[in-house]
């Protein structure tokens, strides 16, 4: 016991010199970027997807003039998740996403790209146990989340009338 806790006193100095040398150069690494800057980005690139999500529900209603407004949003929320899947996929969505910040990962396009990005950096290990396993880590607390808070809203709201 004595000689584990001399070895220890011995090789905290070293580990600590290391982990002093390693946030060095990860603080070294690491873009600086400004609050305010990154709110403003993450405003700008958040209220440009709902931007392009109104463009395209507009579109979607001038195509076709008798679909119901909630059968619109439906599709026009699809088309986007698509084109979120697609871009992930192309590996364009991580470099938007970097300049973009919560405004890229906040509205459901996020969400698609979250889902995307898992199940492709697990497909080499097969079908159920790589992608389909992954992907419910990825969704697992977000489906989870939003079901006790949706839950918890509803029986705020029925007993505030």
């Amino acid at each position: 016991m004595i000689k584990r806790a001399r070895k220890r006193e011995i090789v905290q100095p070293k580990d600590e010199a290391r982990n002093e040398r390693y946030n060095e150069y990860v603080n070294a690494i690491t873009p600086q970027t400004g609050t305010a800057r990154s709110l403003f980005h993450s405003f700008l690139v958040g209220g440009l997807i709902c931007l392009i999500g109104e463009i395209l529900l507009n579109i979607i209603k001038a195509l076709f003039p008798n679909m119901a407004d909630m059968m619109a949003a439906n599709l026009m929320i699809m088309v986007m998740i698509v084109a979120a899947i697609l871009l992930t996929g192309l590996g364009v969505y991580d470099v938007m996403a970097r300049k973009g910040g919560a405004g890229m990962f906040l509205p459901i396009t996020g969400f698609a790209n979250a889902m995307a990005s898992a199940s492709m950096e697990h497909k080499s290990e097969g079908l159920i146990m790589g992608t389909s396993v992954k992907l419910f880590t990825v969704v697992g607390p977000v489906l989870v989340n939003g079901i006790v808070w949706s839950a918890l809203v509803g029986i705020i709201r029925l007993l505030i009338p």
